[in-house]
C-alpha cells in the first residue's frame, strides 16, 4: 500500500471505530445460530445477536467450487420478490430531498468472485453521501473471507489491502428489504419503504431513539453522534449534511442519483463492475438477466426480511 493510500482520510474511516456499536460485530460462531433459528431471529430482532452472524440458510450456506448457493424459496427470485414488493408506513411523498419514485423495483446484484476488496465503492459512497469524515462509519463495509467459506464471524473488516488470491470478499450494507424490520421498529414513522423499494429516513422526524438500529438483522443503520464533517469543497448539496447530527442514518441506494437515471455511486465507482444496479421490473436489466440465470443468495434469508440485495459467484 503507498503512502498516500495510507494518508487517505476516507481509507481511515472506513477502518474507524463505530462509537456507538459494540466493539466486536463478528464473535458469535454461525453454527450457534443455526442450531437455533427460530430462537436467534428473535434475540437479532432484539438487538442481542452481533451484525453479519449468519449469511444464507443452513441448506447450502457455503458455496465450494461449484459456485454460490441458489436463492432459496422461489425458482424465480424476480417474480417471487415482486409479490413482496410494496411500500411500508409510506407518507405518500418521498422525503424532501428526492423526487418522485416511478414504476421501478430496485435491486442490487454483487459478483463476489469479482470483487477485489478494493473499497472504492467504500469511498464513493462515503463522497456522494455527505458522510461525516469524523463519524466514524460507512454505509458500506467489505469483508474478508476465507476460501470456499461463508463465516462471517471470522470476516476481516479492517484489512489493509485487497486483491488477496487467497482470500474473498463480500461487500455489506443496508439490503433495502422488503418487508424491512427497521421499519416496522420505528415508534413514529420516521422511516419508510417507498413504491419503488428505497428504505428511506426522514432525518427531521427522526428522535434518535434508536429502535430501528436494533430492529435491523444487518446491522446497517448509523447513529451519528457528532456534526458531521466534510470539507466544503466535497459537500454534495443533493443530499441532507446538517441535518444529520444526533439522528440515524444508512444507505438510501443513491436516491438522489437513482430518480434520476444514474446507478448508485458505488456501482459507478466499481472498477471490476461487481455491482450491478437495476430494476427489476425491467427483465432485460442487468439484475434480472443475473437472477435468472445465475445461482445467487441472500445473507440471513431465513430471517425472512426480503433483502433486495443478491449475491453470485
Amino acid at each position: 500500500m503507498s503512502d498516500d493510500t495510507k494518508r487517505d482520510p476516507l481509507a481511515e474511516l472506513a477502518a474507524a471505530e463505530q462509537p456507538s456499536e459494540p466493539e466486536s460485530t463478528l464473535s458469535l460462531s454461525r453454527r450457534r445460530f443455526l442450531g437455533g433459528v427460530g430462537a436467534a431471529a428473535g434475540l437479532t430482532m432484539a438487538g442481542v445477536l452481533p451484525a453479519f452472524m449468519t449469511a444464507v440458510t443452513a441448506a447450502g450456506s457455503e458455496g465450494g467450487e461449484g459456485g454460490s448457493p441458489e436463492a432459496p424459496g422461489a425458482e424465480n427470485p424476480i417474480e417471487h420478490i415482486a409479490e413482496e414488493s410494496k411500500p411500508v408506513n409510506y407518507p405518500g411523498k418521498p422525503v424532501y430531498y428526492a423526487d418522485e419514485p416511478g414504476d421501478q423495483k430496485w435491486a442490487m446484484v454483487i459478483d463476489v468472485k469479482a470483487c477485489v476488496g478494493c473499497r472504492k465503492c467504500v469511498y464513493a459512497c462515503v463522497r456522494e453521501n455527505n458522510i461525516g469524515r469524523n463519524s466514524g462509519f460507512t454505509y458500506i463495509q467489505v469483508l474478508e473471507m476465507e476460501p470456499g467459506k461463508i463465516e462471517l464471524e471470522t470476516a476481516n473488516a479492517n484489512y489493509e489491502e485487497g486483491g488477496r488470491p487467497d482470500k474473498w470478499y463480500l461487500p455489506v450494507q443496508c439490503m433495502h428489504c422488503a418487508k424491512p424490520t427497521c421499519v416496522y421498529g420505528c415508534p413514529v414513522k420516521a422511516t419508510w419503504r417507498e413504491p419503488d423499494g428505497i428504505v428511506v429516513i426522514d432525518y427531521d422526524k427522526c428522535i434518535s431513539c434508536r429502535n430501528c438500529m436494533v430492529t435491523c438483522p444487518y446491522f446497517a443503520r448509523h447513529f451519528n453522534w457528532v456534526e458531521p464533517e466534510v470539507p466544503k469543497n466535497e459537500v454534495n448539496p443533493k443530499v441532507p449534511l446538517h441535518d444529520k447530527a444526533g439522528v440515524v442514518e444508512k444507505c438510501t441506494f443513491c436516491i438522489q442519483r437513482t430518480r434520476n437515471g444514474k446507478t448508485t455511486a458505488c456501482t459507478e465507482a466499481c472498477p471490476v463492475g461487481a455491482r450491478k444496479f437495476g430494476d427489476l421490473n425491467d427483465p432485460d436489466s442487468e439484475v434480472s438477466v443475473l437472477l435468472r440465470t445465475r445461482r445467487a443468495f441472500r445473507l440471513k434469508e431465513e430471517l425472512g426480511s426480503e433483502p433486495m440485495i443478491w449475491y453470485v459467484g
